[in-house]
């Protein structure tokens, strides 16, 4: 089945430098797959496509004119993270989301970092997200950033690099849970031998990490996760989350505020609300602080976050660890607040604002990544190498307009992984990696994460909303 795979000079996740050979953690894969046709193999797909469709486990894509619902594409070929390689990983992430929880906790305070000269103030309270409502405001338990989905690639080199941190509503957990049941059907027998690490408590330490920020203490905290509504991009992802933690979805529609107490609307009257788990952005949450024509929040929340009688996960604010500019500054952050060097590497990044990194970003926009500072899924992104001279023209007006607004990257070759591609054949496609973290009483990090791999040959974005599709991500025991 392998026989006329094509390792190019990308580094490939299960096929080391000599021809054919395997990396020791691939080879009962390897073993397994060679033993069926490309036939069987396409006959599982469907199966488990048509699985997923039932189920309707699907994602919107926003402006197609053929169809928002589609479900999310599922490659059969898991991606495969020794033991030692993931304790790497899990070390490297801790002392992230430590470092990042230390800035945000900082900035709405002391500002340390700013009056050291470590990060210019500019920087930060220019960033879209900041919120300077909470400046001064004890989140609780100190947790700003109790979900966060951070982006890892692999270079040539095989060396893992983070890309960007997501910490305001990261998604695709989902798909990692259900990829994680297809699998089990379609290779019963070689999950079972493989020794893989399990997946299926997230939703467990999920509800445990909300639970753990409730101001209410000597009794069960009434959680709940509060949705845009069913023409979310994620709402399979919503109402999965829910269901498995056994708490209630709501709208805002389905909140009220009472004397600065958050209460949900039910059919045996008003149950007070200690914790929500929000999937929208902070636009959106409360119109008499924020948007004002946001129909999607709860009008009086931030009334009551502010004093302290519900908690938000994500805290408010927390947007700024996600600009695209900060991330520039996270290794600053792990040696600044944990007096450590980073486990993880960034990916070199250029700084717009920075007048020599422009000249650079201006002089070299056909071999960089040109990266807006808070866009996200793909868009408000130049690659160079592939782009036109009028995109380029564009972009460098754009970045001349707002220079604070850009980084600028090299193309990073991501890894690749053998992939069932069209042409009824298996092809490399490149991939990366959203592991996801949970803060609560203990920081927790699922065995694994959400493999997304650029599905159309050649690309780099990974995207769902640009072709994107994912992959079961197997981390093993030993």
């Amino acid at each position: 089945m392998f026989q006329h795979y094509q390792k190019d000079d990308f580094f490939d996740e299960m096929f080391a430098e000599s021809k054919g050979s395997v990396f020791g953690h691939y080879r009962n894969l390897k073993t397994r797959f060679e033993t069926l046709s490309i036939d069987e193999l396409e006959k599982k797909q469907r199966r488990v496509d048509h699985g997923f469709l039932e189920q309707g486990i699907t994602f919107t894509v926003y402006g197609d004119d053929e169809g928002t619902e589609r479900i999310f594409p599922f490659d059969l070929i898991p991606r495969i993270i020794p033991d030692s390689e993931w304790q790497l990983l899990e070390r490297g992430l801790t002392q992230r989301i430590l470092a990042l929880n230390l800035f945000l906790h900082d900035i709405y305070h002391e500002e340390k970092i700013i009056k050291d000269g470590i990060i210019p103030g500019d920087v930060v309270k220019t960033a879209v997200h900041y919120r300077p409502e909470m400046v001064g405001v004890d989140v609780a338990k100190d947790i700003y950033v109790h979900i966060c989905g951070s982006d890892l690639i692999r270079d040539g080199d095989g060396k893992y690099l983070v890309l960007e941190d997501n910490g305001r509503c990261p998604s695709g957990v989902s798909y990692l849970l259900e990829n994680r049941e297809a699998m089990k059907r379609a290779f019963p027998t070689l999950y079972r031998n493989s020794a893989v690490r399990p997946v299926d408590q997230y939703p467990e330490l999920l509800l445990k990490t909300l639970r753990h920020l409730s101001p209410r203490a000597g009794q069960t905290p009434v959680c709940v996760l509060l949705t845009p509504g069913v023409y979310n991009s994620a709402y399979f992802e919503h109402t999965f989350l829910a269901h498995k933690m056994g708490i209630e979805i709501v709208e805002g529609r389905d909140l009220i505020t009472v004397d600065g107490f958050v209460y949900m609307r039910t059919t045996k009257g008003l149950v007070q609300v200690d914790v929500i788990y929000r999937r929208l952005d902070d636009d959106f949450l409360d119109p008499t602080v924020f948007r004002t024509d946001s129909v999607l929040g709860v009008p009086g929340l931030m009334d009551c976050y502010l004093r302290g009688n519900v908690a938000l996960a994500n805290a408010v604010g927390t947007g700024v660890a996600d600009d695209k500019v900060t991330y520039a500054y996270v290794p600053d952050m792990i040696r600044y607040y944990l007096d450590q060097d980073p486990i993880l590497e960034n990916v070199p990044t250029y700084l717009a604002w920075r007048e020599e990194d422009m000249k650079f970003m201006l002089g070299n926009l056909e071999s960089l990544v040109v990266k807006a500072a808070n866009e996200s899924g793909g868009y408000g992104m130049l690659m160079g190498p592939t782009s036109t001279k009028k995109e380029r023209e564009e972009f460098a007006e754009k970045i001349k307009e707002c220079p604070r607004n850009f980084i600028g990257q090299p193309v990073v070759s991501l890894s690749r992984h053998p992939t069932i591609c069209d042409e009824h054949q298996i092809e490399g496609r490149h991939v990366d990696l959203r592991p996801f973290i949970l803060y609560g009483d203990d920081i927790e990090i699922i065995p694994g994460g959400l493999t997304r791999v650029a599905l159309k040959k050649g690309s780099l974005v990974v995207n769902s909303s640009q072709g994107g599709g994912s992959k079961d991500t197997w981390v093993l025991k030993t």
